[in-house]
């Protein structure tokens, strides 16, 4: 699957990992990791963030979604090395638990550096 860009204004939004790009001269163009930017893996990295650990059922209460729904989230967060996903047994039951990585905060904090900077600017316009 290859990359996918919308240029919205000064605001470029990439699906995949997010790469460097030259902003065009006179532009402060932004891009935003796609991957984050959806509001439930949004969602699933900012919890791991402040959390430790966080098991399957714990962030499927959390962000109140279905299991199929958080499976597929996380599966992208995985796929882009954002989240680290362990399964084990706890006696005969399954327990599936979910870590930030060093590159899913990373990846976190470059997307809120970068919100944060269309913040301002939109408080500006």
């Amino acid at each position: 699957m290859g990359k996918q860009a919308v240029d919205v204004r000064n605001l470029e939004i990439v699906t995949g990992r997010s790469q460097k790009r030259p902003a065009a001269r006179g532009s402060s163009a932004l891009e935003l990791d796609a991957v984050i930017h959806e509001r439930v893996r949004l969602g699933i990295i900012s919890a791991l963030a402040v959390n430790h650990v966080l098991s399957f059922n714990d962030l499927k209460r959390l962000l109140e979604i279905t299991d199929g729904n958080l499976s597929v989230h996380a599966r992208k967060l995985e796929d882009a090395g954002y989240v680290k996903c362990t399964k084990s047994f706890v006696g005969r039951q399954p327990r599936t638990e979910f870590k930030l990585t060093a590159s899913g905060r990373r990846a976190l904090e470059g997307y809120l550096a970068q919100m944060e900077s269309v913040i301002q600017s939109a408080r500006k316009g």
